[in-house]
């Protein structure tokens, strides 16, 4: 830090000796002859790789000293520079930046001198303010990018939107929503946007309440919508009628203008009436809501949805207007229950321009700071976010398989009773899960048990361990102002305490005051292991729940209030700081458990996320969502751009959290049953090849028995995709230890492998889990096909027949309730290992190699020990498979490395799938083939 104050003073003094740029050894600092008005002062920017460049850039007079929260690169780089004109040139040798002397503007270029993407003239902008105290500004830049491109990223979303191009999408952190400041472009580069604040992708403007729009009730008359309450469905009863020039009712500030005295337990409320715009163009319209929702535009409607009342979710519409154009407008609520929440707001039309650029705006920073990322591939852009943000870990072998958990178990012999019935029907599982609430209701944050109800952890931890599985616990970052833990905290100034002020009561038993503790201070941090390590590591338990990790100090809050229960940060304003609390969270935990044990592989399991989370053993869920189909379908695209975000390992709760009422109280032999069990099945096939597999919910009980019996098909075919996995799990251990070593994605869109084929670009409900399988879940109910689109390659067989399908078209494939399509690419290697009931049952020996025929291809299996970090100390195995199309053999490499236990002698059975041998995957189907011995030398087979 003190090498860049000497850097900036000198600069300083070349400035005022007319010099408009400076090279030190990190890279190049430019001073703008001529920057446009609210623009940069001071530009700065340093290659972190041969790909990547670092952009720094300031109004004030000089650049930060401030670290970065989400980089962690301290790569050397070679590079070279030299001035162009006005422009200075800083090159690696593989990329190329250059920066104008005269505005700051950069641009990017490739290894040919090919422009890439652009800084768009004069927009980038700063606006200073003060907050709390704390000089800052307001920031934004946008890129003048290709028309042609799609872009994905950006966190984990609700809205089911899968190309990111011209849309627009708030980043801050909610229960179900994940904000990540990343994008990833077909045009083979990504912008790392690093900023903490509250930000917008696309559109800088927040969406307005829709009175920007004239407004008229349903007889026509200007002023408003009609809204009519309705507090009694049974008997129709109209509570209120008025007219109401707004709907905004999303937080627990703004549901005070509902009216007074409202009845919300058996209602219906109805706005109706005309919208009208005062321009040409498409206007963009978000919906947030909980409860039952319908919404029609000139009598189409945009959606149907259905949220709990307690945990809202958005939905999103366009509708293109004409100016003095009317169009009727409907919106239909039926709460659901309690208080709930509502609200639409619209955003007027852009130009197509201005919808093409790539635009971030933040509310506040010190300073633009935003990483160019260039690549090979879309695969290659992700590992160069990897190497500013930091490596995934190799996710414990265990971590791989199933997971069994409930809204909650309530006691110990619950949790142990369930692990002993799994085991007796042979079902496989790895890991059980202790969720909320085990601790004596008034101690919320004690970490102490209730011990009327788990009368003995560390006895309940031996007993899931000695039947080979594992457990996981939930541990929140929330501590009632009672509990010696807060006061621990709280005596170093280390609670955010606007709760505990305001009196703040949660929603437990007669409500209690608490808070949570300030993340972004490295002694709360520290303070939060000890006590997670004193009460909890030392009782036995493998993983760690980090549930509410926003932080959700307060659920539903607006977002400014949300900002006054965080505030202050030990950084700096939580206006500043508030979309990373996951992030320093999961460091304290992560560096916390490798100091005690750094023998054990951490494993945490977050509600909230953000850039660089992957360093730190974190996999992130999607949240409470409803058990509605439309969840299931959202959650698709939803884990597909989180992944292409940069963090390899999603997880959802199968089956959704929050249920319909309906199946609540649903009997054998109705509808509302069969639809339960059928949703329950359709999400539990698609749950089985997302990177974690996981079962969780609300009332009924997830278990498999509980949601179907034996012989019902519901039931069979979990189990079916369960046994599945754990075959497939060769394949998929390997894709977590490709996570690592290649900074991998598992769960990837078909844009990744297919991006010369722009069929694919918009595509969300398709997906590949590593280079072979192409999963096609079903998300409608009682559906028995689907449309899938084969992209194009050499071909694709069906995962389930071997059937050969040709590639680069549309079909309808079948889609029994049984099975959901998939399908496996030409080309593909496929490990496939014994059945087992747990990953450390048996060694994966004999392996199946699955061989596709009809492209060259290749796979190279990793092994490790699967619970230890020796993996970073180089013991682990690599055996490579490659196929030779042309020459119809398989080569099997000579091992790679070794480690301790590691299968030295063992056998490969070989069988090759053609257009005219086709074979399913299903064990029954396999036949032997040529069965190989292998001790580590290169062996080749001939097809036959």
């Amino acid at each position: 830090m003190n090498r860049l104050f000497v850097f900036l003073a000198l600069a300083l003094v070349m400035m005022a000796c007319g010099q408009s740029w400076k090279e030190d050894a990190g890279g190049i600092t430019v001073y703008p002859t001529n920057p446009t008005q609210r623009g940069a002062k001071v530009i700065r920017v340093q290659p972190v790789s041969d790909q990547t460049f670092e952009v720094r850039a300031t109004a004030a007079s000089e650049l930060t000293a401030e670290e970065s929260l989400i980089s962690i690169s301290t790569k050397d780089v070679e590079f070279s520079t030299s001035a162009q004109g006005e422009m200075v040139v800083i090159k690696t040798d593989k990329a190329t930046a250059k920066v104008s002397t005269v505005t700051g503007e950069v641009s990017f270029f490739d290894a040919n001198g090919e422009l890439i993407m652009k800084e768009d003239a004069g927009k980038r902008h700063f606006k200073k303010i003060t907050i709390d105290g704390t000089d800052g500004f307001e920031l934004s830049q946008v890129f003048d990018s290709p028309e042609d491109e799609a872009l994905y990223g950006l966190g984990q979303h609700q809205a089911d939107e899968m190309n990111y191009k011209g849309k627009n999408e708030e980043l801050f952190q909610y229960n179900t929503k994940v904000s990540i400041p990343f994008v990833v472009s077909t045009k083979k580069y990504g912008v790392l946007w690093d900023n903490y604040s509250l930000t917008r992708f696309g559109d800088p403007r927040p969406y307005s309440n829709i009175n920007t729009l004239k407004l008229y009730d349903k007889e026509g008359n200007e002023g408003g919508l009609t809204a009519t309450y309705i507090d009694d469905l049974n008997k129709g009863h109209e509570f209120l009628v008025r007219t109401e020039e707004t709907i905004d009712y999303e937080n627990l500030t703004t549901i005070e203008k509902f009216p007074e005295g409202f009845n919300f337990q058996h209602a219906k409320i109805t706005w109706e009436g005309f919208i009208e715009g005062d321009e040409n163009g498409v206007y963009n319209f978000l919906c947030y809501y909980a409860g039952y929702t319908k919404l029609w535009v000139d009598g189409e409607l945009q959606f149907d949805k259905w949220r709990t009342a307690w945990n809202p979710s958005v939905a999103k519409f366009h509708v293109a207007m004409e100016k003095g154009v009317k169009k009727h407008i409907k919106l239909e609520w039926l709460p659901d229950g309690g208080v709930s929440y509502i609200g639409l707001k619209t955003l007027s039309p852009r130009s197509e321009e201005a919808k093409n650029d790539l635009s971030f705006f933040s509310e506040m920073g010190q300073e633009i700071r935003y990483y160019m990322m260039t690549g090979s591939s879309m695969d290659d852009v992700i590992s160069q976010y990897r190497t500013v943000t930091g490596k995934a870990q190799v996710m414990p072998k265990w971590s791989m398989g199933f997971w069994q958990s409930r809204e909650r178990y309530k006691t110990q012999d619950e949790l142990l009773d369930v692990l002993v019935e799994f085991r007796e029907r042979k079902i496989p599982l790895d890991n059980i899960v202790v969720d909320w609430s085990y601790w004596p209701e008034t101690e919320w944050g004690s970490h102490d048990f209730d011990k009327t109800r788990f009368p003995d952890a560390q006895a309940m931890n031996d007993q899931i361990h000695e039947q080979n599985a594992h457990v996981m616990i939930s541990v929140w970052p929330k501590f009632y102002h009672n509990t010696e833990h807060y006061k621990q905290f709280d005596e170093k100034g280390w609670m955010y305490t606007q709760a505990v002020e305001d009196s703040v009561r949660d929603w437990i038993g007669q409500g209690y005051i608490g808070s949570f503790y300030d993340a972004y201070s490295e002694g709360a941090r520290e303070l939060f292991w000890d006590q997670i390590h004193d009460k909890l590591y030392t009782k036995g338990f493998d993983a760690w729940w980090m549930d509410a990790s926003e932080p959700d100090i307060l659920s539903n809050a607006s977002i400014e209030y949300r900002k006054d229960l965080m505030n202050p940060t030990a950084l700096g304003p939580s206006t500043e700081y508030f979309n990373a609390y996951a992030l320093m969270n999961a460091k304290g935990i992560y560096e916390g458990q490798r100091e005690v044990d750094n023998d054990t592989r951490v494993f945490i399991l977050t509600r909230s996320g953000f850039a660089g989370l992957q360093r730190y053993g974190a996999v992130t869920w999607s949240g409470d969502i409803g058990t509605v189909w439309e969840d299931m379908k959202a959650q698709i695209s939803a884990g597909i751009n989180f992944a292409m975000s940069g963090l390899p390992y999603w997880t959802m709760d199968i089956g959704g959290f929050c249920v319909e009422k309906r199946y609540e109280v649903a009997k054998e032999g109705s509808e509302d049953m069969e639809e339960w069990r059928e949703l329950n099945t359709r999400w539990y096939q698609f749950g089985a090849f997302v990177p974690l597999f996981r079962v969780h919910g609300q009332y009924p009980f997830r278990e498999v028995w509980n949601i179907a019996p034996e012989k019902h098909q519901a039931y069979k075919s979990m189990v079916y995709y369960n046994k599945l996995r754990y075959r497939l799990m060769p394949y998929i251990y390997t894709l977590a230890g490709m996570t690592h070593f290649d900074d991998y994605t598992m769960m990837r869109g078909l844009a990744m492998d297919f991006t010369s084929d722009k069929n694919v670009y918009n595509i969300g409900d398709q997906y590949m889990f590593g280079p072979s399988l192409m999963v096609c879940p079903v998300y409608e109910y009682k559906a028995r096909s689907r449309e899938v689109y084969l992209p194009k390659t050499a071909g694709w067989y069906d995962a389930y027949t071997g059937k050969w399908l040709d590639a680069g078209i549309k079909i309808t494939a079948d889609a029994p309730y049984e099975k959901m399509p998939m399908f496996v690419k030409a080309g593909s290697i496929l490990p496939l290992g014994p059945e087992i009931e747990y990953t450390t049952q048996k060694p994966a020996d004999n392996i199946t190699l699955v061989v596709y025929t009809g492209a060259d291809g290749s796979f190279t299996l990793y092994e490790d020990e699967g619970t230890n970090y020796d993996y970073e100390k180089g013991k682990y195995a690599q055996i490579p498979f490659s196929y030779n199309e042309a020459e119809k053999t398989l080569t099997i490499g000579a091992r790679k490395g070794e480690f301790e236990g590691m299968i030295k002698d063992r056998e490969f059975n070989v069988v090759f799938v053609s257009k005219d041998k086709a074979m399913g995957i299903d064990a029954a189907q396999i036949t032997k083939g040529k069965v190989q011995k292998y001790s580590g030398e290169e062996l080749t087979i001939k097809m036959q």
